[in-house]
């Protein structure tokens, strides 16, 4: 028979126990080994079978046995330590209060998924990953973030794969009050709610719910509550999910419900209010509009709001291609814009100008979420130096007459929470090697000193660890396999062979991502003779392990992972490579430290990060990577290899898979497996070993998240919070009248003469030179102190482009001249050898912008004014 009703009966701890709520609802559990410890002791079968999930844990164990702790003396010293040390994290100083400077009181960070951990599945792959580690490594600095997101009913799918390989979804129903989450709730105690105004005079609410992360709340917002009708009840169904307009909603929600949610938890709570709000991609790009209304209710037109809103908002873009972002048609958004619907006080035009690819090749049609967020902050970045470079590229065109290399996009190279990701054995030989409290700041904080120390491990110690990471890893697929094969209908008699899959003494590489067409899965087997070749080699055989999910909508996804699955099917190999269903943070905590070679093959440049290979780099596992994302930035042939691409423009498709898979197996074949199984006098593989401390000392301080949010504080969060201290009213209304008259008067901004002491149009002269620059400029209405006129320089290329400039500003002498024009000097140095130029611009300034670049503005003199202003050296 099937309940009518469900309900979630919480067990009542005896009074002495009381301390394991707190430590089970705050997930600080999920990545301090400490706590882990402390719950599995508790019922160790019972933890294993509730998924080490202490709130399931404590919801199944016996009275009894609650009675029986509750008088062990032992567990109750255990206990108290463990308590007070999560008192002692969440009260205490740490990095962020250290700080001399005047850091933000609080950032609000929005992203669409987060993953903290398996127990709470609100993720779908990097993106969800590298925002749960964000707020992570936040909350062991003592940053003050605030996360906002969804709460998906039924979260991301579960995998899992048909007799002939084919992935099938499944999407179990999630029950807020079995997580690990807490109702915000209003003084008189009824759940705390916000709500968005729809078309037709309906409404979407949301509850708010709370997971506390270590010393960071995030509030997930949830629409499957009575107060909806059914159709706004399934707004927060499934990450992902659904048609256009359905994601829409799911945006406004977020970005527009979640500043609503974000104020209700700091009234409530006293909680300092953000002065940096941050958007984890474009998804939740409308909370910019949220705030904007906001302002104007306060007194501030559209530009005065926007102007304001802007200071203190970071934008952060995760995808290295237009058809990674969200795009909808403009009518759509204008439907749910306006008086009879959401943000009654913002002119639905202006708000659908702030999302329109108005550049060449844009859609005029369509909103851009990316465009949008863009516009809405005043500082952005991407998350590798090489994605950096790709973003301002496929931006350059908001910002037009400026080379790409000054859009103002920077770069936040990702990096991943240590703590989470590190295996408890590699953290405990670092914490033998130099103390536990080093080891935890080591992972957390990092720097060279701490991590130089793993130098002095013994060549024995590192290899006895990496076999039994290994074996690990073994007796961890033959359980995952033999799951799969029973869901895929085998009876137990058919899969005696799973006793003998993959060997703790084989080389072993691991490849486990989502799988969109552009990592290429299947690039391994481009050539199925070479790979078997390399996996049955009698001397020097490899093993692989694959996992991944394709999209529900990617048929050609699933038609990859089915390829891969019937190669991993024979029995000639099955031995030897396996693909695991049902990717997750719980197989990913087993999967990276038991893997000898992480193995990335995107198509470059598209991989903005891929911050898998950071957690195997963690474990002492070794990057075989095409270059790109991360590796591209920070590959050194002392601990990985990179894989040569074939990305020239005329290259065919077909073609570049087959020479880089071609690269790829001659890697592997002459240069990875040697290194692995070629041992040194000590009866060691004294090379490898070596790659490995390398991997470790010289990565390990990079790829921590702990580096990645000090650079966010450092480099934009401060700098977005002092911006918007000075932004104020009167502060925002001057900014906004004034680019106002900039816009409409630019089009009298010119460069009318350009001299130098050197006359002639090529010259040669000496390094160290410097010579006097004189141009002459017409303002139109404008003054000088609107605008900055600078002379760039540096070398050029063939084509005359220079390049690595540099910018001078030059100095107005005297009054202007008869007609509006006036006069400007300064010194141009000859710094470089070589081929030389220089050019003249005039670009906005005011003390109020944070880039040159800000309006998209710049004049430049016109072709007759360059060809007599004379300097270009060969």
């Amino acid at each position: 028979m099937k309940a009518i009703r469900r309900f979630t009966v919480r067990p009542v701890l005896p009074e002495p126990l009381r301390p394991l709520s707190e430590l089970a609802r705050n997930l600080r559990w999920s990545w301090h080994t400490g706590t882990r410890d402390l719950f599995r002791s508790v019922d160790p079968e019972r933890w294993a079978a509730a998924g080490s999930d202490p709130v399931r844990l404590l919801g199944s164990v016996s009275a009894e046995r609650l009675t029986e702790l509750a008088g062990d003396r032992d567990f109750l010293d255990r206990l108290a330590a463990v308590a007070d040390d999560l008192h002692t994290y969440m009260t205490g100083d740490r990095w962020y209060q250290q700080q001399t400077e005047r850091l933000p009181a609080a950032v609000a960070y929005f992203s669409p998924e987060f993953g903290i951990t398996a127990a709470l599945p609100q993720y779908s792959g990097g993106l969800g990953i590298l925002a749960g580690d964000h707020l992570k490594a936040a909350s062991d600095l003592g940053a003050p973030l605030i996360g906002v997101g969804l709460l998906y009913r039924h979260g991301y799918f579960r995998q899992s794969l048909s007799r002939d390989g084919w992935q099938q979804e499944h999407y179990p129903v999630l029950d807020p009050h079995e997580l690990p989450l807490d109702q915000l709730k209003e003084a008189d105690g009824t759940p705390a709610q916000i709500a968005l105004a729809l078309p037709g005079d309906r409404s979407l609410r949301a509850r708010i719910w709370v997971a506390q992360v270590g010393r960071i709340p995030l509030l997930l917002l949830d629409s499957d509550i009575e107060e909806n009708d059914l159709i706004e009840r399934g707004v927060t169904d499934r990450l992902y999910g659904g048609g256009s307009e359905h994601r829409l909603l799911q945006e406004m929600l977020l970005g527009i419900g979640g500043v609503r949610a974000v104020r209700t938890y700091c009234r409530l709570t006293g909680h300092a209010a953000p002065e940096v709000f941050h958007t984890n991609e474009g998804h939740a790009g409308f909370l910019g509009l949220e705030r904007m209304a906001e302002l104007r209710a306060e007194g501030l037109d559209f530009d005065a709001a926007l102007e304001a809103v802007r200071a203190g908002t970071v934008f952060t873009t995760h995808t290295p291609v237009p058809a990674g972002i969200d795009r909808f048609d403009r009518e759509l958004v204008a439907r749910h814009f306006g008086p009879h619907a959401e943000l009654p006080d913002l002119e639905v035009d202006r708000i659908l100008r702030l999302g329109m690819e108005t550049y060449p090749g844009g859609e005029p049609n369509l909103f851009n979420m990316a465009v949008m967020g863009l516009r809405l902050a005043q500082r952005a970045n991407g998350v590798s130096l090489l994605h950096g470079q790709v973003s301002r590229e496929m931006f350059a065109g908001l910002w037009p007459g400026f080379d790409p290399e000054e859009v103002p996009i920077t770069s936040v190279t990702n990096g991943v929470h240590a703590p989470t990701w590190v295996a408890p054995e590699v953290y405990r030989l670092g914490a033998r090697q130099i103390g536990t409290q080093r080891a935890e700041e080591a992972l957390s904080i990092g720097d060279s000193d701490r991590w130089d120390s793993v130098a002095d491990i013994a060549d024995q110690d590192i290899w006895e660890l990496r076999r039994s990471l290994r074996e690990l890893l073994v007796l961890e697929v033959r359980e995952r396999l033999r799951a799969s094969w029973r869901q895929r209908g085998a009876g137990t008699a058919e899969l005696g062979w799973i006793d003998g899959v993959l060997d703790p003494d084989v080389l072993t590489i691991g490849f486990a991502r989502r799988v969109p067409s552009y990592k290429r899965l299947t690039l391994m087997l481009r050539d199925r003779d070479r790979l078997m070749d390399l996996l049955l080699h009698p001397d020097r055989p490899v093993q692989i392990v694959v996992a991944g999910k394709a999209h529900p909508a990617d048929d050609g996804g699933k038609r990859l992972i089915q390829e891969l699955v019937r190669f991993a099917d024979d029995p000639r190999v099955r031995h030897r490579i396996v693909f695991l269903p049902d990717y997750g943070m719980a197989m990913a905590q087993k999967l990276y430290p038991g893997c000898d070679i992480w193995l990335n093959n995107p198509l470059r440049p598209l991989e903005a990060c891929g911050t898998s290979g950071m957690k195997s780099a963690l474990n002492g596992g070794l990057n075989l990577s095409v270059l790109d994302g991360w590796w591209d930035e920070w590959f050194q042939p002392d601990f990985g290899w990179s894989i040569p691409t074939a990305d020239g423009a005329g290259t065919d498709p077909d073609r570049r898979d087959d020479i880089e898979a071609a690269a790829l197996y001659d890697l592997l074949e002459q240069r990875v497996t040697r290194a692995f199984y070629e041992r040194g006098r000590s009866g060691l593989p004294d090379r490898w070993i070596e790659m490995v401390r390398r991997t470790l000392s010289l990565l390990g301080p990079k790829v921590l998240a702990g580096r990645m949010v000090r650079e966010y504080v450092e480099r934009l969060y401060t700098p977005a919070a002092h911006a918007h201290r000075a932004m104020g009213p009167d502060a925002a209304r001057e900014l906004a009248e004034w680019k106002a008259t900039v816009r409409g008067a630019w089009q009298g901004v010119t460069v009318d003469h350009v001299e130098t002491s050197v006359a002639t149009a090529t010259a040669t002269a000496e390094l160290g030179t410097t010579l006097a620059l004189r141009v002459r400029v017409g303002l139109g209405s404008l003054r000088p102190e609107d605008v900055e006129v600078q002379a760039v320089s540096g070398r050029v290329d063939e084509e005359d482009r220079i390049t690595d400039a540099t910018a001078v500003a030059l100095k107005p002498v005297g009054t202007p001249a008869p007609g509006g024009g006036w006069l400007y000097e300064g010194p141009l140095s000859l710094d470089r050898t070589g081929p030389f130029g220089y050019t003249v611009r005039i670009l906005p300034s005011h003390r109020l912008l944070a880039s040159g670049a800000e309006l998209g503005l710049v004049a430049v003199p016109p072709e007759d004014v360059a060809e007599a202003a004379g300097l270009l050296m060969r």
